[in-house]
């Protein structure tokens, strides 16, 4: 989804982050936990916490099921899972909100000369209108959701995202913001740089091995992109 912000003044553009939305901009790990759940009891997996989730979860999704099921879901039955979360997270997305500070964190950021996109793995579809829902899309040069299939790696789709951005960007001074194991991945696949927040999907322990900063706010990942895009 390209947007016009920035289009006006790119001589101003210094650093351009591409946020990652999911356990990122958006605090909906309570959302997720629930959905996973429901496609957990369609194959007779007990519920599992917060921290449980947090603990076992990996990219790719089938990986994270094969864990909890000790075998790797069948194709039908990962049909199953998949539309199961899906329903309940769509159930469950009115009672999540943006992580605390993120509005004001992204309009500092425009406001200093700087530009940022969102790339996410949830479907663009619905990544478009629940990102305008909360009044943010302004923010943003682009805002690109999966397209295709569910359950895969992000370094395909940022390389898509990247090409998309083209010349509007210098990619090395491009930092990507996510709280993943499989975003720093990706960033480093596609040769940028990356900043990861423990308050989503991975604890910090998970994290920390990887050779990237790792953050406990967002404000912290802000500046640490700052830094290294000098």
């Amino acid at each position: 989804m390209p947007l016009d912000n920035g289009a006006a003044y790119p001589w101003r553009v210094r650093t351009h982050i591409v946020w990652d939305w999911n356990g990122t901009l958006l605090e909906d790990m309570a959302a997720v936990v629930g959905a996973s759940n429901a496609a957990f009891a369609t194959v007779g997996v007990a519920p599992i916490t917060l921290e449980e989730y947090r603990a076992h979860y990996e990219i790719p999704i089938p990986r994270f099921y094969e864990r909890l099921m000790g075998r790797v879901p069948t194709a039908q039955e990962w049909l199953v899972l998949d539309d199961a979360f899906d329903a309940e997270y769509t159930e469950l997305f009115p009672s999540c909100a943006l992580t605390a500070g993120v509005e004001g964190l992204l309009s500092q950021w425009v406001e200093a000369g700087h530009s940022q996109s969102v790339l996410s793995m949830y479907g663009h579809e619905k990544l478009v209108p629940a990102v305008d829902a909360f009044g943010i899309t302004r923010y943003f040069t682009r805002v690109d959701g999966r397209r295709g299939e569910s359950g895969g790696r992000k370094a395909g789709h940022l390389a898509l995202h990247l090409d998309a951005l083209g010349d509007g960007i210098d990619r090395g001074r491009t930092v990507l913001i996510g709280d993943a194991a499989d975003d720093a991945e990706a960033a480093l696949a596609a040769g940028i740089k990356s900043v990861l927040y423990t308050g989503g999907s991975h604890p910090r322990e998970k994290l920390a091995h990887l050779g990237v900063p790792v953050v406990d706010s967002l404000a912290e990942a802000v500046a640490l992109a700052e830094e290294l895009a000098r």
